[in-house]
């Protein structure tokens, strides 16, 4: 067997391995193997490429695995689940970077050699403006999720932006028509730059997850155009399989906040509709409560629902939340959780998050499952979610979220609340569920405050 053979048999175990990897990362029991399944995918088709291009040998390979290896570890141990998403956004702008990089300097490489055609010329601009747009526009979405930058937008934003596209659009052309002159290929990358800084700092916290989606697809579809560029056939496969997964959640994710792509990139959540004021809304109807009682309303519940939000993930409640589950099941409650697709700030965030603490897959109901079982629930404990229980995307169609899917838990005999303090959600809204009858409002630390109801009903 050639080595060519021997690389093309490498080749099609690693497109596999991606195609089996991507049907495991569909469910959560499964997922820890697809993610691995697609990490041993990426090393021997990253391995087959260097080794059949004579690229580097297996001292500079040992050296990068060694590096590499190192480097996931530190992540893997060292970033907190409320990194997560920051991290997955800095992934996808690497990806993007990573293709513009390679694709680029391939690109000029047959400039020089004057063996360009239109072929290479379109794969080439094309991965150098979403590249380059994945990128910046990624960097910015980490910033953003790390609360660094809090800049939302300025005046003529808009116009700015359709110049640059337009700029960008005109650039790739030319890199086409005149490839020769590479100067058009560096004005198309920094218009390129300046677009996906542009398109995603005016884009706000509840879009978050939708833009990580896409930015995602962006990556993918880079690295496949990428695989034009380098005639290289496994790049062209994966970046496929990653950009068609990114859309497909993409458009998942629009559709659990009931809104189009269109609005996200160049709307705002709160851009239409009308916020009432918090004090019309909560005014003196607000009732308090205290672990102790929430504790005696639990030991007779039958019922028993948690949904999961971002605080949660804040204050780091994972673990005791699964030490209130099992004190429950204990005395004979049924427990699950409710889970809105767009809790966190990226997609399957408190899926991950609750199975960081070892709590079965079972027990996590999306919200098409768990919205009808509401109305059977004794007591729905909401801790560090906002927006996707506020019953006016059912109840207001003037509201900003009006016909986005909530989870219905003011259906249950009782709900428990776990915040800080009234302030609103993502998008800047107050919530009259917690003013709501048959609401108590537990305020302080999500951990401490289930901490405490843990112990009272243990001291029961």
């Amino acid at each position: 067997m050639s080595a060519a053979d021997v690389t093309s048999v490498a080749y099609l175990v690693a497109a596999v391995l991606f195609i089996l990897g991507l049907k495991g990362l569909a469910r959560p029991r499964t997922a820890p193997r697809g993610n691995q399944l697609g990490a041993s995918g990426m090393l021997i088709a990253i391995l087959a490429t260097l080794l059949d291009r004579s690229i580097v040998d297996f001292r500079v390979l040992l050296a990068g695995l060694v590096v590499g290896s190192a480097i996931g570890v530190v992540l893997a141990v060292r970033v907190q689940m409320t990194g997560m998403p920051q991290l997955v956004a800095l992934f996808n702008g690497f990806g993007g970077g990573a293709s513009v990089l390679v694709a680029g300097a391939s690109f000029l490489q047959v400039v020089d050699e004057g063996m360009v055609d239109n072929q290479l010329a379109i794969a080439a601009a094309l991965t150098a403006l979403i590249g380059i747009v994945t990128l910046t526009g990624s960097l910015v979405a980490f910033a953003k999720l790390q609360e660094v930058l809090s800049l939302s937008g300025f005046r003529g934003q808009r116009v700015l932006r359709a110049l640059l596209a337009v700029v960008a659009l005109a650039a790739a052309v030319m890199v086409v028509v005149s490839p020769a002159d590479t100067g058009w290929f560096w004005l198309l990358v920094g218009a390129g730059a300046l677009l996906g800084i542009l398109g995603t700092v005016a884009i706000g916290g509840a879009d978050m997850p939708v833009v990580i989606a896409l930015l995602n697809a962006f990556s993918g579809l880079a690295a496949s155009t990428a695989g034009f560029v380098l005639d290289n056939p496994l790049l062209i496969i994966a970046g496929s399989l990653v950009g068609a997964s990114g859309v497909i959640l993409t458009q998942i994710m629009c559709t659990s906040m009931n809104r189009s792509l269109f609005d996200v990139i160049f709307g705002s959540i709160s851009a239409d509709g009308v916020v009432a004021d918090a004090d019309d809304v909560y005014g003196d109807r607000v009732t308090s409560t205290s672990a102790e009682e929430v504790a005696m309303i639990l030991e007779v519940a039958e019922r028993v629902v948690i949904v999961p939000g971002y605080g949660l993930a804040v204050a780091q409640a994972q673990h005791a939340v699964r030490d209130l589950m099992r004190t429950l099941n204990d005395a004979g409650t049924e427990v699950v959780f409710g889970i809105h697709p767009v809790a966190g700030r990226m997609p399957g965030h408190m899926n991950v998050l609750l199975a960081e603490a070892e709590i079965d897959y079972e027990c996590l109901l999306d919200m098409d499952q768990v919205n009808p079982t509401f109305a059977q629930t004794d007591v729905t404990i909401v801790i560090g979610a906002n927006d996707v229980v506020n019953p006016l995307a059912r109840t207001d169609p003037d509201s900003p979220i009006a016909g986005m899917p909530v989870l219905n838990v003011d259906d249950s005999r009782t709900v428990v609340v776990i915040k800080r303090s009234l302030g609103p959600g993502f998008a800047g809204i107050p919530n009259p569920l917690f003013a709501a009858d048959g609401t108590l409002m537990l305020f302080g630390d999500g951990k401490k405050a289930v901490l405490d109801v843990v112990a009272a009903l243990l001291n029961a």
